[in-house]
């Protein structure tokens, strides 16, 4: 007896952009291209997210799927012309957990920020009367997941954004067309930019003891620690930390620590379920060391060095956002950060990473007894890797 043929469910097309930013890559859409279930915020966006991603994944691979098993490429992008006024687009910003089934939605990437413009530009998000023929277009883009504007310089060659140029990022291997991005008002939410009104806390965490830290609202909400304090130097590349399960399990539980000091958790537990926020960071007087590129950096090039944790592991440069956060706290007389470089007053810092060095921009003013800084700026690039269609089983979502 013949049986009928099993159905099975055919792959749905969805047009996206795969694009490099800074230091991260992500998978691009338009809201409008997404599917109907998907244009709003819920279950079966995530759900769509995630199988574009290919997570969760038990082997941390995404082998089946356009992630490439790091926080720096679990990433997508979801853009629309703005619904705020003097603004161009909206940004919205989806971290995929590799291992896990969700979306943190919890933060920015600074690193696409870079890449959010120029994809605006091409793809019919921007106002064409506010993109020159040649020169430089500025766009207004409204960071929807923390609510912030974010300003991106991109340059415009015969009408179109230029990709192409000498611009060098280290922990970019090939040189691109440089793309300015402030920050505005970089304290992430409604929050003061010290959750605890203090530059400096006492920071207890069993199994560790008590560390100074620097907990800071800006670009993103991030830990700042000394290194000597936890024994390191500093100059630590990636496999020094991510090579040991105990140094991670250690500054898991410092996050967490710190996410509840900084009131973005109520209990410790919660940490799990929101890997993007806080981060983790150790900074160190300079000192010389080679780049995970082989690249030389001398301790009389930088102001500091800073490792920083992303997803659980030690970031193979820096995250955007938490560029902006050193930025701002170095500018703040007193923080750990500044103090690491030296102390005093500060409008920019330049700052040793394992790929290399960054320098960033804070303005930082006091008002009454808190600090607000008006904006943080660096330069990053951008490029679109890949554009087409997304595939993905159709009942996936």
């Amino acid at each position: 007896m013949a049986h009928a043929p099993q159905a099975h469910v055919s792959q749905i097309r969805i047009p996206a952009t795969y694009m490099r930013g800074g230091t991260s890559k992500g998978v691009f859409f338009r809201l409008q291209d997404l599917p109907e279930a998907a244009q709003a915020p819920g279950v079966a966006r995530d759900r769509l997210l995630m199988r574009v991603i290919g997570s969760p994944d038990p082997y941390q691979k995404q082998i089946d799927g356009m992630g490439a098993a790091t926080s720096s490429t679990s990433k997508t992008v979801i853009l629309s012309k703005s619904t705020q006024p003097d603004h161009d687009v909206d940004y919205l910003f989806g971290q995929v957990s590799i291992d896990k089934a969700f979306v943190d939605w919890s933060g920015n990437c600074g690193n696409l920020s870079a890449a959010v413009g120029p994809f605006a530009i091409s793809n019919g998000l921007m106002d064409p009367a506010r993109v020159p023929q040649n020169g430089v277009a500025t766009v207004r883009i409204w960071q929807a997941n923390i609510g912030k504007t974010i300003i991106a310089e991109v340059p415009i060659t015969d009408g179109a954004v230029q990709e192409t140029g000498d611009f060098e990022l280290d922990g970019v291997t090939f040189p691109a067309a440089e793309v300015p991005v402030a920050f505005m008002d970089p304290a992430d939410g409604e929050g003061a930019m010290f959750p605890t009104g203090n530059v400096v806390d006492e920071l207890e965490v069993p199994g560790v003891g008590v560390l100074k830290a620097t907990l800071i609202n800006a670009g993103i909400p991030t830990i700042f620690l000394n290194a000597e304090d936890l024994g390191y130097t500093g100059n630590e590349l990636q496999d020094a930390i991510n090579g040991n399960p105990d140094a991670l399990a250690m500054f898991e539980t410092i996050r967490a620590h710190g996410g509840v000091r900084m009131g973005l958790i109520q209990h410790i537990d919660e940490a799990a379920s929101r890997q993007h926020t806080p981060k983790v960071a150790f900074v160190a007087r300079p000192v010389d060391y080679i780049a995970s590129s082989g690249k030389a950096v001398k301790a009389s090039d930088v102001d500091l060095l800073v490792r920083a944790l992303s997803m659980g592991k030690l970031h193979h440069a820096m995250m955007g956002t938490a560029a902006v956060a050193i930025g701002a706290a170095a500018a703040i007389p007193g923080t750990l950060v500044n103090l690491a470089a030296g102390g005093g007053d500060r409008t920019s810092v330049h700052f040793g990473h394992p790929s290399g060095t960054l320098r960033v921009g804070a303005e930082a003013t006091r008002v009454g007894d808190d600090w607000v800084v008006t904006k943080a700026i660096m330069s990053r690039s951008a490029r679109v890797l890949m554009e087409g269609h997304i595939r993905v089983p159709g009942d996936s979502f």
